[in-house]
Order: C-alpha cells, then sequence, then structure tokens
C-alpha cells in the first residue's frame, strides 16, 4: 500500500526538506504552502522551487533493471493554501482519497525584534496563527484522514516546534509562545489519541538554516544567522536535513511506542 503523507510549510526550510527525505523514503506526498508572502510580515516568505518538467534522458536495459530493483520513491503533489486554511487543506486530502498516513505541521513564521507590548498586532496575530493556528488546522484536518486507515493503523501526526518554546527569547515574545503553545497541544493530542495506532509528537530545532533564522538575525541586527551558531554547543548550525531525519524517524514504524514527545534537535542549544 502506498503511504501518503501531508506537510504544510512544504516550499522552503525545514517543511521542504521533510518533504524530500519523506519522498526519499516512499512516501507520496501533499506540499502544502501558500506559495507567496504575507503582507502583515515584513520579509519574504519563499516559494515551491521551479518543479523538474524536463524529460528524461533514454536508459539502458541495465540502467532499467536497476531502477526497477530499487526501493521506490515517491510523488509530490504541490497544493497552493494556507496552512490554516481548513477547508482547502480537507479538500486537498479528499482529493487524495482521504486518508492520510503522516502529518507533518512545519510551517512558520516570525516577528518581532522589539519588546512584546509594542509589536504590530498584525504581525503578532501572523505569529500565533500560522505557528500555533496552522498546528492546530493541520490536526483539525489530519487527525480525522489518520483515523480513517484500517485497523491496525499506525499514523503519525508531527509538528515542528522549537527551542525557543523553552527558552525566553528576548523580542520574540510572541513566537516563543506559539512554540511553546505547540507543544501543549501535541503532548494533549497524543493522550487524546492514545489506543488509536495514531501517535503525536513535536520536533523541537534549535538555530537552523532556514529563512525564519535569517530574519531572525535582521531582527537582532546580525550580519549573518551565522552568528547564532555560536550559542548552540555543537558549534554549528543546524542543517534542515537533520531536521527532517528526525521527522522521518517519527513517522516511520520504528517509532511506534514514541508519543507526546518532544525531540530536541538543537545542537545542545537546551542543555
Amino acid at each position: 500500500m502506498t503511504r501518503l503523507a501531508l506537510v504544510t510549510g512544504a516550499a522552503r526550510g525545514i517543511g521542504a526538506a521533510t518533504v524530500t527525505r519523506l519522498v526519499a523514503d516512499g512516501f507520496d506526498v501533499l506540499a502544502i504552502d501558500r506559495d507567496g508572502d504575507d503582507a502583515r510580515l515584513p520579509y519574504a516568505l519563499g516559494r515551491f522551487a521551479p518543479a523538474a518538467d524536463a524529460p528524461s534522458a533514454p536508459r539502458s536495459a541495465a540502467e532499467m533493471s536497476l531502477a526497477a530493483d530499487a526501493p521506490r520513491r515517491g510523488h509530490v503533489t504541490r497544493v497552493r493554501a494556507d496552512a490554516t486554511d481548513t477547508e482547502a487543506l480537507r479538500a486537498a486530502i479528499d482529493a487524495a482519497g482521504g486518508e492520510l498516513d503522516v502529518v507533518v505541521a512545519a510551517a512558520g513564521v516570525i516577528a518581532g525584534g522589539v519588546p512584546a507590548w509594542e509589536l504590530d498586532p498584525a504581525a503578532e496575530a501572523a505569529v500565533l496563527e500560522v505557528n500555533l493556528g496552522g498546528v492546530m488546522t493541520a490536526a483539525r484536518v489530519g487527525v480525522p484522514a489518520l483515523l480513517r486507515r484500517t485497523e491496525p493503523r499506525e499514523g503519525r501526526f508531527i509538528a515542528v516546534a522549537s527551542a525557543a518554546a523553552t527558552r525566553g527569547l528576548p523580542q520574540l515574545a510572541a513566537y516563543c509562545a506559539a512554540k511553546a503553545g505547540v507543544v501543549g497541544f501535541v503532548r494533549a493530542l497524543a493522550v487524546e489519541l492514545g489506543g488509536t495506532g495514531v501517535t503525536a509528537n513535536a520536533v523541537s530545532p534549535g538555530s537552523t538554516r532556514t529563512p525564519i533564522l535569517d530574519e531572525s538575525a535582521r531582527l537582532y541586527g546580525l550580519e549573518s544567522a551565522e552568528a547564532f551558531a555560536a550559542q548552540q554547543p555543537l558549534g554549528r548550525l543546524i542543517e534542515p536535513e537533520e531536521v527532517a531525519a528526525v521527522i522521518a524517524f517519527l513517522a516511520s514504524p520504528e517509532a511506534r511506542a514514541v508519543t507526546g514527545a518532544d525531540y530536541a534537535v538543537d545542537g545542545g542549544l537546551s542543555l
């Protein structure tokens, strides 16, 4: 049976790396992204990379034989939709058959650079709506699709939180609040899903090489996001693919005993 995953925030950063990893692991993926900017935020959110549509070169019989023996790679269906748009996400799931095996809520944005009481209300709303509301929307439409799989099922709900969930980061209060909410939501969801065969977990990256980190550097007046590496005992930034590898583990059968967890992928930042 083909396994189907839904990933929000799929056009960039950790979401894009997760799509690539799950496809390599054989999943078909519904890649959800607004594929455009948000007027409430002062930075570019990124877009889907151009699709590779050039025809492949003819292959020899030997190459075709090797390809036939290779592990199945999944297929990506891109869906242009906001991560908080319940009806758009539900329509995408229904169009794909109505059932899912994995949901990864990876959509995220950031705003700040001023004390909490001075943050523009529209920017604050965007941070809370996308980072926390997007996870809740993914659960609202994704969990029923996970539960539609016949038993014994092994569904996975995975949300991308942040080291900011447990650290007080100055001038990023709304972001910290949203990510703390993600962890709390996932823990409650894990309890509610007990005995169903569906698990719920969070992944909390540290300073990861993404557009959000670039914007964080700008908000703090840093020359480069590389400056954040010094905060992590690992001594370097985390790569999106490294976070995606942990997400892929949580999506796998090997993680069937893991639920309600918050995995720190932060280079030791939380120590």
